[in-house]
C-alpha cells in the first residue's frame, strides 16, 4: 500500500475514460495531480493486461473497482483472475435496483449476495456494496441498509457513500460505526444547498458535511481507503474538482 490511502474514483472523470488512449492520458493527469490511487469504475473497453502496464507505469494502486452483479455471477473466474493482475483485493456493486422498490426483497437480496460473495473468498477477492439514498428507505420499520447490515455474510463489506447517506437522511458516522470492521473502502463527496434550495454535490470540504466526524470515525473502523467521487460536476472540471478534495483532505490531515 502506498503512503497515501486516498484513492481517485475513476466514475468521476468517465467522460474521460471511453479509449484505452483516453485511460492513459486521464491517469497520468490523476497521477500528477497527487493521488497515488484509483478505484476503477466506467472505464472503456481495454483489455485488463494493458490495463495493468498503465497502472504500472503511471505508478498507480488500482485499490478497489465496481463490478455489475450480473458479471460477478456468470463471470467468476475472469473477474478474479483481472483483479489478480491489477493487485486489486475489493470489488462491490453500484447498489441493487429492484424493479419495484415499494416491495423490494431486501432479505432475499442480501442472502443471494451472499453466496456470490462466498465464491470469491477462495480467490482472494472481496465483494463490497454501495449505497445510495434508497437503501434509507423504510421496510417494515427497518431501512434497507439495515437490512442488508443484518442481512449479508460477513464476506461482504460496505463501501459506505457519505453524500448519498446524508441524502438519505442518515448519519455518515453512525454508519460507519456501525460497519466498523467491514469498511476498508469509503466513498468521500461532500453536500452544499444553494440559495434556491437546491441539493448538490459537491468537493470534500466544500460543503456542510462533518468531515472530522467523519474521517475520525473511519479511522476508528479500520478504513483503509479513503477514495473520493463527484457524480455530478455541474459544468465544473472534474479534474479540478478532484484536485480540491484532495487538497482539503490533505490539509484535514489525511495522507
Amino acid at each position: 500500500m502506498p503512503a497515501s490511502q486516498i484513492a481517485a474514483q475513476l466514475y468521476t472523470l468517465r467522460e474521460f475514460t471511453k479509449t484505452p488512449a483516453d485511460i492513459v492520458s486521464t491517469l497520468k493527469r490523476v497521477k500528477r495531480m497527487g493521488y497515488d490511487a484509483v478505484q476503477a469504475s466506467a472505464l472503456g473497453k481495454i483489455d485488463p493486461k494493458e490495463l495493468a502496464r498503465i497502472y504500472e507505469g503511471e505508478g498507480l494502486t488500482c485499490c478497489a473497482t465496481h463490478t455489475p452483479l450480473d458479471r460477478l455471477r456468470k463471470e467468476t473466474s475472469s473477474v478474479i483472475d483481472e483483479h489478480h493482475l491489477w493487485k486489486c483485493r475489493y470489488t462491490a456493486i453500484g447498489g441493487f435496483y429492484p424493479t419495484d422498490p415499494a416491495t423490494a426483497d431486501w432479505t432475499g437480496f442480501a442472502a443471494d449476495y451472499s453466496q456470490v460473495a462466498k465464491q470469491y473468498k477462495s480467490g482472494g477477492l472481496s465483494l463490497g456494496y454501495h449505497n445510495h439514498n434508497h437503501e434509507l428507505a423504510s421496510f417494515d420499520g427497518k431501512s434497507a441498509l439495515q437490512i442488508l447490515l443484518d442481512g449479508c455474510s460477513k464476506e461482504l463489506w460496505f463501501e459506505l457513500d457519505t453524500y448519498w447517506l446524508v441524502a438519505g437522511g442518515a448519519d455518515p458516522v453512525q454508519w460507519i460505526s456501525k460497519v466498523a470492521g467491514r469498511i476498508p473502502c469509503i466513498h468521500l463527496k461532500d453536500m452544499i444547498v444553494t440559495p434556491k434550495r437546491e441539493q448538490r454535490m459537491a468537493e470534500v470540504g466544500q460543503g456542510n458535511l462533518n468531515w472530522p466526524g467523519i474521517l475520525a470515525a473511519a479511522r476508528t473502523a479500520d478504513t483503509e481507503w479513503f477514495i473520493v467521487e463527484q457524480d455530478d460536476m455541474y459544468g465544473a472540471d472534474p479534474f479540478e474538482c478532484l484536485a480540491t478534495s484532495l487538497r482539503n483532505l490533505k490539509e484535514m490531515g489525511l495522507y
